[in-house]
């Protein structure tokens, strides 16, 4: 039978009873300090006496703390050990950490920038990172883990109220770390399973035939603008002129400028073919007063990169 319901109980107990613990020692030893500083003043006794051993005494602040500090080391193996086991029926979903958002991917391939769960049902969220080291962090059910690049982990936990959760990035991964934010959606389940075969389709492709055909090429920019968040490059490009990490998104298509190619500067024009590199190659042409700093985009198709590029030229 386990201690605990959740997660966040497993924390919040070890925490509190530690806590507690800490607190009442505080006192205790301060107490006891201004009592034996009062008590054995030096104008009281201008001689010390003979200072004999007090074996029961001994004895006590002896065990007592041991027991205590069994007790504190109990609830944190009982707790991690709670937290590492996932309960059966549990639902799946990959998260992937990546310079600097997040990306949730469900059991039939939907993919979302924010984690989606239904309410009442434990989830377990299998954690990897694209590039650098990151910390999957949602402070309301009490989870941290660091996503080690090539190293697959994972957390779990168990919502039992709807709402909007906080998920941060508590490991420092570079420029924009404080803006890989992301929220845990708890909707009821009924909700949920709407939500998630809503929009499930692939990436559509576009066809020589079809490029002309206005309704399938804003269904292409719709998958871009989606994916564009879902890949998290809205973190460091702006689509309304702002200056972020990179250069902003708007007006980006048709314009001029520099870039440095191999260490010699040469001049551009922002084509299709332009945008497909710099996505797939992205320190191939490093944009003249930025760094290269973008990551690579790992595991993304064509039909994924046309979605991309076609939203662009739209902004």
């Amino acid at each position: 039978m386990d201690l605990f319901s959740s997660t966040t109980e497993a924390v919040n107990i070890a925490f509190f009873v530690t806590l507690g613990i800490a607190v009442g020692m505080l006192v205790l030893i301060t107490v006891l300090m201004v009592v034996f500083v009062i008590k054995y003043h030096r104008k009281r006794h201008p001689k010390a006496s003979q200072v004999k051993g007090h074996t029961l005494l001994e004895i006590v602040w002896t065990v007592v703390p041991t027991l205590l500090a069994l007790g504190m080391f109990y609830l944190g193996w009982v707790g991690y050990k709670f937290m590492r086991a996932v309960p059966e029926g549990a639902i799946e979903v990959s998260a992937t950490g990546r310079m600097w958002s997040w990306e949730f991917e469900y059991e039939n391939g939907k993919r979302s920038p924010e984690l989606y769960v239904p309410v009442d049902r434990p989830v377990k969220v299998n954690l990897k990172s694209a590039d650098v080291l990151h910390s999957f962090y949602v402070p309301a059910y009490r989870v941290k883990q660091d996503v080690v690049p090539g190293l697959d982990t994972y957390v779990w936990f168990h919502p039992v109220d709807t709402g909007l959760y906080d998920i941060f990035c508590a490991e420092y991964c570079g420029q924009r770390h404080s803006y890989m934010m992301s929220k845990v959606v708890v909707i009821p389940a009924a909700e949920f399973q709407d939500w998630v075969e809503q929009d499930v389709e692939s990436v559509p492709v576009v066809s020589d035939e079809a490029t002309s055909d206005q309704e399938q090429v804003e269904r292409l920019r719709r998958a871009g603008e989606r994916l564009s968040k879902i890949k998290g490059c809205n973190a460091c490009h702006s689509t309304d002129g702002s200056e972020l990490v990179g250069p902003t998104y708007k007006g980006l298509f048709g314009r001029a400028g520099v870039v440095i190619t191999d260490g010699e500067k040469r001049q551009i024009v922002v084509d299709e073919e332009y945008l497909r590199k710099s996505i797939l190659e992205p320190s191939a042409d490093i944009v003249e007063g930025y760094g290269p700093v973008m990551p690579s985009q790992q595991g993304i198709t064509e039909e994924e990169v046309n979605a991309i590029v076609e939203y662009l030229k739209t902004l």
